[in-house]
């Protein structure tokens, strides 16, 4: 499932390409002149480039001759780099282009020629879908500021109206899947305000644009074969098949992988319909839950406080590369309810942690100067759907609040 993490939950290291010249006094003004217009046009190279330059030099090399090498070079890189721009523009009728080879591949495929002749007259670029997955917002902002606009009065009262109004329809879900209705309708809410923001795109027009502008373009090529697949197996007409800019589906917001893996016929029609059919959204949001691993009986975690000298080794570091690193973080923090006790942790209260057999790992989001939690295994699943701190906690705080109402 295609997910846009905030920035602000994830440590991002910006790396400068330099110039060796800065750090070679035989090379002059002109020269440093040409790398610096070099690396407003074309960063990557540039170190490359001036690095291979001082190679080639011997000592005796005079700033001069260096420094026509460098200036050269800058300005045969940045007429390319220019011209590489103007060929990197997404426009109209390169998308048309486009969408005639990935027609080619459909038929390819296997699809029908019905469906592809379909699907494919009816695709459209949007420019904005590539404008704002290149230009996602850059924000600082920490879980105090983050869940009380997320988690905000309007929709935790709408979550308390909608977990009573369909109280009987989840309560056979929870039986079927295991999964706890406050959390179901805790991801609904949150993923699209209850079913009522699912996005206006065409999906297949919103993955084969994100496929187009090519940063990911394997990802969203494979996206928008299986929502073809979707369509052929007949649980939502093309018309109907909306979602956000990059392709993310109904009230689930799954993408079509996610889709093909966890959606369910919730109301035993023959369908899987995400879209429009809020049984079969349940029934999905519950069956991705229990495929992931969720445990019965269990809750996601609870905010603590730390004691004074706290050993902050213990705590899952922030800024995991993968899932698969961040599993073994967890592994190393992973403790007893008892032994966090011993270590001085207690409920947010200041009580005593439950004595129950169950283990916990350590989370805090804002790294030391922010909340920390202990979570439970249920918060892995949870991370699995959203590999993001501030999202997981928004889940849990808001079901939370939903069994309190």
């Amino acid at each position: 499932m295609f997910r846009i993490l905030l920035i602000s939950s994830l440590s991002f290291t910006l790396v400068a390409c330099s110039s060796h010249a800065a750090e070679t006094k035989t090379v002059a003004s002109d020269a440093a002149t040409a790398a610096a217009t070099l690396s407003k046009k074309s960063a990557t190279p540039v170190k490359q480039l001036v690095a291979g330059i001082s190679a080639s030099s011997s000592t005796a090399t005079t700033h001069t001759s260096v420094s026509k090498k460098l200036a050269a070079a800058a300005t045969s890189a940045a007429t390319g780099a220019v011209v590489e721009t103007k060929a990197a523009v997404k426009d109209e009728a390169g998308f048309k282009r486009y969408a005639a080879q990935l027609q080619i591949e459909a038929q390819q495929r296997g699809y029908s020629k019905a469906l592809t002749d379909k699907v494919f007259a009816s695709l459209t670029f949007h420019p904005h879908a590539v404008v704002a997955d290149k230009g996602q917002p850059e924000f600082v902002e920490t879980l105090d500021t983050y869940l009380p606009k997320r988690v905000n009065k309007q929709r935790i009262d709408m979550a308390r109206k909608m977990y009573q109004e369909h109280r009987t329809e989840l309560a056979k879900i929870e039986k079927k899947y295991g999964v706890p209705a406050r959390f179901i309708v805790s991801l609904w809410g949150l993923e699209s305000a209850f079913g009522r923001i699912t996005g206006n795109f065409s999906v297949p027009s919103a993955l084969a644009t994100m496929a187009y502008e090519g940063r990911r373009e394997d990802f969203f090529k494979q996206e928008f074969f299986l929502a073809l697949d979707i369509l052929a197996q007949g649980h939502i007409e093309l018309e109907q098949m909306k979602g956000s800019w990059a392709g993310a589906m109904g009230h689930t917001q799954f993408m079509p992988s996610s889709f093909m893996k966890y959606a369910q016929d919730g109301d035993g029609d023959g369908h899987k319909d995400i879209w429009t059919n809020r049984s079969d959204a349940f029934a999905s949001i519950a069956n991705y839950l229990k495929i992931e691993g969720w445990q019965p009986g269990l809750t996601w975690g609870r905010q603590v406080q730390l004691p004074k000298n706290f050993d902050y080794s213990l705590v899952i570091p922030t800024g995991s590369k993968s899932r698969s690193q961040w599993l073994q973080w967890w592994q190393k923090s992973e403790r007893s309810l008892a032994d966090w006790q011993k270590l001085g942790v207690r409920n947010i209260d200041g009580a005593a942690l439950p004595k129950r057999q169950v283990n916990a790992a350590l989370v805090m989001p804002d790294d030391k100067e922010g909340r920390a939690y202990l979570a439970y295994a249920n918060y892995q699943t949870l991370m699995h759907w959203n590999r993001s701190y501030y999202f997981v906690s928004s889940v849990g705080y808001l079901a939370d609040l939903i069994a309190k109402g």
